[in-house]
């Protein structure tokens, strides 16, 4: 798709590829660093936007003079989701309360001034997961503006198996090991502290589910699902931990 947009407007689009390191982040650097333009406008492959997006994101920065800016995501289910896309719509991308509570957007719908990079530098491609967090936190603490498009919408589908929230939940625990290894300061917990085994709150299930009309049983299914993804999540984080220091060379 991309050669076709390259084809079609060859002095606009420019693909790039990166290959020495295999993730996003890697990825997000090598476009940002192939483009340009004073804003830098990020949206992951798997996801489809209005054909006003670009130009309503960058209206929106500029008009507010943010920084960073993140935007609505909604999670699109088939017409008769399942049990797995129904949690998916449910827990996804609260992008809202991320910029309120954790000062942070996800990477798969932003756009940021490029004087941003220039300043707290780009992502950090050591991390398979969790980067979008740790840039956002890192911008936060620069002292750049975030902000929250709330009339701009970014759509990604949901993901519809057992095996895709279980890959899901296994890289974001890697990641959070790996940015416990390489940014300390932010204070992720050890991967055996006990408040990663226990049942998350039922109260922000509650919060979540407030006035959309769901049925007891399904709540308990997706208490019950978020209980096993959080103890998939700390598998992952334990798993990339022992990793790493089994690759360690040997000082003694």
């Amino acid at each position: 798709m991309i050669d076709e947009f390259s084809d079609s407007y060859p002095d606009q689009v420019f693909p790039a590829t990166e290959s020495d390191v295999q993730n996003s982040y890697a990825a997000r650097n090598t476009g940002l660093d192939r483009s340009s333009r004073d804003v830098v406008l990020f949206l992951d492959a798997n996801m489809w936007v209005p054909e006003t997006w670009i130009k309503d994101m960058v209206t929106t920065l500029e008009s507010n003079d943010y920084d960073y800016l993140g935007c609505n995501v909604e999670v699109v289910t088939d017409d008769r989701p399942n049990f797995w896309e129904r949690y998916e719509q449910s827990f996804s991308f609260p992008v809202e309360a991320y910029l309120e509570d954790k000062q942070f957007a996800p990477t798969c719908s932003l756009a940021v001034r490029r004087e941003v990079f220039e300043e707290v530098g780009l992502f950090d491609e050591r991390l398979e997961s969790g980067g979008d967090k740790e840039f956002g936190q890192r911008v936060h603490r620069a002292g750049f503006r975030q902000g929250y498009a709330e009339n701009v919408t970014a759509y990604h589908p949901a993901r519809k198996s057992w095996s895709a929230l279980r890959s899901k939940a296994l890289r974001i625990g890697r990641g959070r090991a790996q940015k416990r290894r390489y940014h300390p300061e932010l204070g992720d917990t050890h991967p055996l502290h006990p408040f990663n085994y226990l049942p998350p709150s039922p109260f922000r299930l509650r919060r979540r589910f407030s006035g959309q009309g769901v049925s007891v049983p399904s709540l308990g299914g997706f208490y019950l699902l978020e209980y096993v993804l959080k103890l998939t999540q700390s598998y992952g984080m334990l798993q990339e931990t022992l990793t790493h220091r089994r690759s360690e060379p040997d000082v003694s």
